[in-house]
This record gives C-alpha cells, structure tokens and sequence, in this order.
C-alpha cells in the first residue's frame, strides 16, 4: 500500500474513485447526481489543497483518499460550495436532487417547529482543519484507512496544526468507530442533517476533534 499525495494525472482516476468509494455508508451519494457532489466534496481539494490530498495506491490503483485542508477558514464552506454546486448543474430542473431538496427542506421545517437545530458549517480556531475520508469497498480492512489517516496526521503536525474537526452521522457507527481509534473525540451536540436518511430514519451530524 503506498500513500502519497495527489498529482494533477491522479485527476480523472480520482473523480472515478469518488464515484464509487463509500459505498453501504448514509452518505454514499447525497442527491444523486455524482458530477455535483463531487463539485462540493472533491474538486475543491484537488484544486485548492492538493498537497493536502491523501491518495491510497494498491497494485497501480487508487483504492481511497482523504481530502484535507490546514485552514478551513481560508477555504470555501461547504455551504458556499453546496449553492455554487446546485447553480453550476442545474440541479433544481433534476429530479432526484429536487426530491433529495424537498425532503431537506421539510426536515429543516420540522425541526425548527420543534425548536432542535439543524447541521451546519464547524468554525473553532482550536481545531482549524478539517477532512474528508473514503476509502473503496474492496480495499476496507486492508490498513488503507488508517495509513491516510496517519499521512494526514504526520502532516498535521509537521505543520504545527493546533488540531482538526471532522463531521460524519451518529449513525455511521463503522466511521465513528473508527476516527475514535484514530485519537477523534465527539464534540458537542448532535443535530439533525436534513434530507439525508439511514435505514428510513433521519439522520444526525456527529462532530469530531483531534488535537496533537
């Protein structure tokens, strides 16, 4: 297994990764339409942090990433990316990210007749970085996942980064699990995700620090 950081070539086989990587977990594919949410969770990366980019190569092919950044303040917020994302590809003339929207936006209503807060962007200055990871199916249990994580780490401190935040489900209990091994500890409350459903049942943004 060799880690290393991503090259411009890496490109194409990449984005093919994205596609695929994270299968069986809630937020395998958000609303359906790859080109998008790899808009939002992918080319920023490649473009803005490459050298933040984690790539897990076996026998020649990638078989996971992780996508990271040393200051998430200097980098477009997710929710910037996500209506850059929904403008660039029309995603409100198509039908399953209009479906996946509708269902977001009456969970965003529920919630706020009920008085719960909803997900939303992470901003500490103890904990400026942030992550991405996935690895794909048939490379789970192979060590892939730990050796990205601890690339990222080893960059974390070369750096002098004070620490880094994560944000995954309370459902995903595998990627709990695992980011708590890594040296993550929960942190704060655990509000709901509209629109995203696990096993029928709305979900819950599980947040998650690091520090050296």
């Amino acid at each position: 297994m060799e880690i290393r950081t991503f090259e411009e070539s890496d490109r194409a086989a990449l984005r093919e990764l994205f596609a695929r990587a994270g299968e069986g977990a809630p937020t395998a594919s958000l609303w359906g339409h790859v080109e998008s949410e790899a808009a939002v969770y992918l080319e920023p990366y490649m473009d803005l942090a490459p050298d933040s980019l984690f790539l897990a190569v076996a026998d020649g092919a990638l078989v996971g990433y992780l996508a990271g950044c040393l200051d998430t303040s200097a980098f477009p917020r997710e929710s910037e990316r996500m209506e850059r994302a929904i403008r660039r590809h029309r995603l409100m003339f198509r039908a399953r990210p209009v479906a996946f929207f509708a269902r977001a936006l009456a969970d965003a209503v529920w919630a706020g007749l009920r008085k719960e807060p909803t997900a939303g962007d992470f901003d500490d200055p103890r904990w400026p970085a942030h992550l991405h990871i996935n690895v794909a199916r048939e490379a789970r249990g192979t060590g892939a996942a730990d050796a990205l994580m601890r690339g990222w780490l080893d960059r974390l401190r070369t750096a002098g980064s004070p620490g880094c935040h994560l944000q995954t489900l309370v459902e995903n209990t595998r990627a709990v699990r695992f980011f708590a091994r890594m040296g993550f500890t929960s942190y704060g409350p655990t509000p709901l995700v509209p629109g995203i459903r696990h096993e029928g049942r709305r979900t819950h943004q599980r947040t998650m620090v690091w520090s050296p």
